[in-house]
């Protein structure tokens, strides 16, 4: 019997050498959920009247939003320390927070979500003074939104001249994104620019930031990895950005919206954070 003429090669999963293995990046390996806060025995708790009136009232206004109402407010201002500690631990700290810087004014306003979506604790400091203290309910503070908009400059920066070295797409994206803060009216969908999958270079993405501006809200999400948030200086036009576990950027965008949705609590979460502040504030009043 002669030998087979023609040469066979095993083709399939397995059947070649691998010179190189294929490095996947990391991706964010945990995820916030919600826990209910560590809190004293009712017995320790009974004293602290006006902290009980106070969970009570950010209750009944997390009922009313609930029921479709706007943003409410239960101002915490003159409670003692004792019930303001009581308050504090009740609320506990969520995945979302952000700033707001006031200028040139020595004004800060410092924004914490509570375990219960939905639930903010809203600071405001002046030099470094307390000066507001509240907790609001709502999607999301409406401090966020109102600063994004007091930020908007009337005139759009154009470049003069040779674009600087390594610039390429990034006029056009600029243009795509004016295109849409222009004609982008509230109730419609985002518009999302993904950088990430598009052919930019580090000089495009800085070209691009520099003219888009940056300003004073800064919102950071921590529900799975870490989401940074920043409005621009142009019509409800934001920076959203996220990062594995390491820090490392997994996805870039620029999102035209009234406020990027990863920074607020949905209908859903709003109603399950009632029935959860109703079950912690009857175990606080021990009922």
């Amino acid at each position: 019997m002669k030998d087979f003429p023609i040469p066979v090669r095993v083709i399939g999963p397995g059947s070649q050498a691998e010179d190189e293995t294929l490095a996947y990046m990391p991706m964010p390996q945990g995820m916030e959920t919600f826990r209910a806060p560590l809190l004293p025995e009712p017995a320790e708790m009974a004293a602290r009247h006006r902290a009980h009136a106070a969970l009570r009232d950010t209750l009944a206004q997390l009922e009313a939003v609930c029921e479709g109402g706007g943003n409410r407010r239960v101002d915490l201002a003159g409670l003692a320390e004792e019930d303001l500690a009581l308050v504090n631990q009740v609320l506990g700290e969520g995945e979302v927070s952000a700033i707001v810087q006031g200028g040139h004014a020595q004004v800060q306003v410092q924004v914490q979500e509570a375990v219960f979506a939905g639930v903010w604790r809203v600071v405001t400091t002046l030099d470094g003074r307390v000066v507001s203290d509240v907790v609001e309910l709502g999607h999301v503070p409406e401090v966020l939104k109102s600063t994004a908009r007091e930020d908007v400059e009337p005139a759009v920066p154009r470049w003069q001249g040779a674009l600087p070295p390594n610039v390429q797409n990034a006029p056009a994206l600029l243009a795509e994104i004016e295109d849409q803060w222009r004609v982008w009216r509230p109730g419609q969908p985002a518009h999302v620019v993904n950088l990430t999958l598009l052919p930019v270079s580090v000089e495009d993405i800085g070209f691009l930031d520099h003219h888009l501006g940056t300003g004073r809200v800064l919102i950071l999400s921590r529900g799975y990895g870490n989401c940074r948030i920043t409005n621009t200086l142009r019509p409800n036009t934001w920076r959203v950005v996220y990062y594995n576990s390491q820090d490392v950027v997994i996805l870039n965008t620029v999102e035209v919206s009234e406020l990027p949705e990863v920074a607020q609590a949905a209908v859903e979460d709003l109603q399950d954070s009632q029935e959860r502040l109703r079950e912690v504030l009857a175990w606080v009043e021990g009922t």
